[in-house]
């Protein structure tokens, strides 16, 4: 009796696994395999402890359970309730130049050539040039916004 419940749970852990594998988890193949392996001990401790009578009908119906449960299991949808159904609409850095705007005045924080970092409302934003250098520390005037570009001209101040 002690024999049979050990089957039944190596074989049972093994047929969870394997679900757990193709269901949730998919790509990893160390659940899977772990399934596999749970699973096959029990039917090889059935093949050893029984004979092959008895080996062979806890593998076919081993088979049949496996095939069975996975068959129900996406068939029902019964895990669906356990998936993601929600999406990012967001886009990455989105909205970065709010609060400016064409003409605004920063500094350089870093050489422009033509991509680099300014200083703009005491923010740092990466901006680019229309070809030219621009040294650190110079002063630049925004020309141009483009959704998350930035185009920025240095000037002189009077």
């Amino acid at each position: 009796m002690v024999m049979w419940i050990i089957i039944f749970s190596l074989l049972l852990i093994g047929l969870a696994l394997i679900v757990i594998e193709l269901v949730f988890i998919p790509g990893t193949t160390v659940v899977g395999l772990l399934g596999l392996i749970f699973a096959g001990a029990g039917v090889v401790i059935g093949y050893q402890h029984f004979g092959s009578d008895t080996g062979f009908y806890i593998l076919t119906g081993t088979l049949v359970a496996t095939l069975g449960a996975l068959f129900y299991s996406f068939r029902s949808g019964a895990w669906s309730r356990f998936s993601n159904k929600s999406s990012i609409d967001g886009k990455v850095n989105e909205g970065i130049t709010g609060g400016l705007s064409v003409g605004d005045e920063g500094i350089t924080l870093s050489t422009l050539r033509p991509i680099g970092k300014a200083e703009f409302h005491n923010r740092t934003f990466e901006v680019k040039t229309l070809g030219q250098y621009v040294e650190p520390g110079q002063r630049v005037r925004i020309i141009q916004i483009h959704l998350n570009d930035i185009v920025v001209e240095p000037f002189n101040q009077p």
